[in-house]
């Protein structure tokens, strides 16, 4: 900092013995009433020496503090003063004998003062250091009481103290003019400078700005500030802000992480209590209601988050390389790679906004004719459960078992959207209509509870992280030391468990709807179909589809195969997936859990309904033939490469 450190120089070269602008003419009065006693003849002359010397005009004044200095040769304040005005003329030298022989009458804070001044800031030519260093030690014996506190004494000695690099003594007059004179120009024009060499560049831009407004000159300001003072104090004030605005990010998301956590303890805990008579008590409600909110809340986080961590990557690249320049190293491959990286991350944030993916729905329509008593049950348990049938039931060669919306956010808002039954093929095998009756009021209890409605934000959160998450993969970004790459999977992972803990408040609050029109039975016995067929089908088809790649042969009907030809190694799976506990990551509850909370539901609405779910299709054989047809083109590419793995 050797520009401010110059600037604290010459700022303040008139003092109290070398004419101040504004002097105390109470003071005048004081020395003037002294002469007064000497000789009242020559008052008239020392008060127009000290006019003219105010007003610039040196030669005069000399002229007239001699005519004193001849009539009371014993006056010093004429001698100091003549002295003064030698020197302001450029004869520093003479300055300095008349100034000493002031000293030499009397050794007062005035004199020793304007001695100090003399030598170390002429008007004209420069001071040594030898003579900057007697100036100090006047200046350090005129602090001596009664003028210990002066501000002009103290200001010489804070430039003075810069000048000869004597930092411990300028921060220690510094201290005095903050407690003392903190309503004075120069207080702040010195503490800025104290904060500049400190490298504090926020305050020592504050602090210069202040003495501006006190009076200091405009140019003086500008200079200090194009010192290299703004510009650092500008990387400063958007670092702490970034700092700032990433603390409260941060802070947020640990935010949403307790409410989450808190709110996924206060299900289970009330869910151990309800009552499973009541379809949705008044405190489910609330906690639905809280659990939308927060949701939603959390999905226009992640939104926000985007900029921010955009932010931080730029923050962290621009930090390394500000790091290299400091300790003089640039390693140019390693600066460019960084900066690559950071290019490549921003775009895909914004990649993965833009790109758009087209939503196909499952497998295909499931018309009336072939399947009549599936569609009149479906209907039937809509009657039941109190709310508007679904329009379409698609058929798949999986076993999925669900229902979703489709349509504009406003349609599922009004309830008109168009509703999907997933009925996937390989999970109606031995499903008993009964049990498959309950677990479809169930899926109608989600359309009840309106829980396939105002789902748009969560889906639209998930699919983009998603996409987020693809396109960091393809350029090759998703690595330990990607920022961005971890802000993903953080997020994600709050993300996932507050809308984890959502879904496990909607399905135990539609496990309960079922049962209390279907029975407990019911309901146990329809889950354990899907969980077992779940098993049972995906282990048949992976032995299936690798018997056949290997032989080279079309695959045979995985939907007519018994339970038993699975073995021990899916009953294994089945009781391990019946009998596991909750977690935290997981969309439902377990089953034992799912079934302990609605055991006490013996007493169904509606009677049994016997009979197997494929009775109510026309033709099942035609159907099965045809999701074979689906997985064989599926499986055909990689038999025709001869890939069996």
């Amino acid at each position: 900092m050797r520009p401010a450190l110059a600037l604290g120089i010459l700022l303040f070269a008139r003092t109290a013995g070398a004419a101040p602008a504004g002097r105390d003419l109470v003071r005048e009065a004081q020395i003037e009433a002294e002469l007064q006693r000497l000789n009242p003849e020559i008052v008239e002359s020392f008060r127009n020496a000290r006019i003219a010397y105010d007003r610039d005009d040196f030669a005069a004044a000399e002229t007239l503090y001699r005519a004193v200095r001849v009539v009371v040769p014993t006056f010093d304040p004429a001698i100091r003063r003549l002295g003064a005005s030698l020197a302001a003329q450029g004869k520093k030298n003479e300055g300095l004998v008349a100034c000493e022989q002031a000293i030499a009458l009397k050794r007062s804070p005035d004199n020793l003062s304007t001695l100090a001044v003399v030598l170390a800031f002429p008007r004209k030519g420069e001071s040594s250091a030898a003579e900057s260093e007697r100036a100090l030690q006047l200046l350090r014996e005129c602090r001596k009481p009664p003028r210990s506190d002066d501000v002009g004494t103290l200001n010489m000695i804070a430039q003075l103290a810069l000048r000869l690099k004597r930092m411990m003594e300028f921060r220690e007059v510094m201290n005095v003019l903050r407690e003392k004179h903190s309503n004075q120009m120069a207080t702040h024009y010195f503490a800025a400078i104290g904060h500049a060499v400190d490298e504090e560049w926020i305050r020592a831009e504050r602090e210069i700005r202040i003495a501006g407004k006190m009076g200091l000159a405009p140019e003086a300001v500008q200079k200090f500030l194009s010192s290299g003072v703004q510009s650092r104090a500008t990387g400063w004030r958007i670092g702490l802000y970034s700092v700032g605005v990433i603390g409260a990010w941060l802070a947020g998301l640990f935010l949403l992480f307790a409410i989450g956590f808190v709110l996924s303890k206060l299900v289970l805990r009330h869910a151990q209590a309800a009552d499973p008579r009541i379809a949705v008590s008044p405190t489910e409600h609330r906690l639905r209601r809280i659990y939308r909110l927060v949701l939603n809340l959390a999905g226009v986080y992640y939104y926000l988050s985007l900029p921010i961590v955009a932010l931080a990557v730029i923050d962290v690249t621009c930090a390394v390389f500000g790091a290299f320049l400091l300790i003089g190293w640039l390693p140019l491959k390693l600066l460019v790679v960084l900066a690559i990286v950071a290019v490549v991350t921003l775009w895909t944030m914004v990649k993965s906004l833009l790109l758009r993916v087209a939503n196909e729905d499952p497998g295909r329509p499931l018309k009336r004719e072939e399947a009549e008593g599936l569609w009149l049950l479906a209907e039937d348990v809509a009657r039941d459960m109190g709310t508007r049938p679904i329009d379409e039931i698609r058929i798949t060669p999986g076993t999925e078992l669900a229902v979703y919306e489709r349509g504009t956010w406003r349609e599922k808002l009004q309830n008109k959207a168009r509703r999907i039954l997933i009925l996937g093929t390989g999970v109606v095998n031995g499903f008993k209509q009964d049990d498959f009756r309950c677990v479809l009021a169930h899926e109608y209890g989600h359309f009840s509870n309106r829980d396939t409605a105002g789902g748009d934000i969560a889906l639209r959160v998930q699919n983009d992280m998603m996409k987020f998450y693809l396109a960091m993969v393809s350029a090759g970004q998703a690595t330990a030391l990607n920022l961005a790459f971890h802000f993903l999977r953080v997020y994600h992972f709050i993300f996932r468990r507050i809308s984890h803990g959502a879904t496990r408040l909607q399905e135990i609050l539609a496990d309960r709807m079922a049962a209390q029109f279907y029975g407990a039975g019911a309901l146990e016995g329809g889950l354990r179909q899907v969980i077992r067929r779940s098993i049972e089908f995906h282990a048949l088809a992976d032995r299936e589809i690798k018997a056949g790649l290997a032989a080279r042969r079309p695959l045979q009907n995985l939907y007519e195969a018994p339970f038993a030809e699975e073995g021990a190694g899916s009953q294994a799976a089945f009781d391990k997936a019946l009998n596991r506990e909750t977690s935290e990551d997981d969309t439902h509850p377990s089953p034992k859990d799912r079934f302990r909370l609605v055991a006490s539901l013996k007493n169904p609405k509606r009677a049994a309904r016997p009979g197997d779910v494929w009775e109510l299709f026309r033709e099942r054989e035609s159907i099965a033939r045809e999701m074979m047809s689906r997985l064989e083109e599926q499986v055909a590419p990689y038999r025709r490469h001869g890939d069996a793995a």
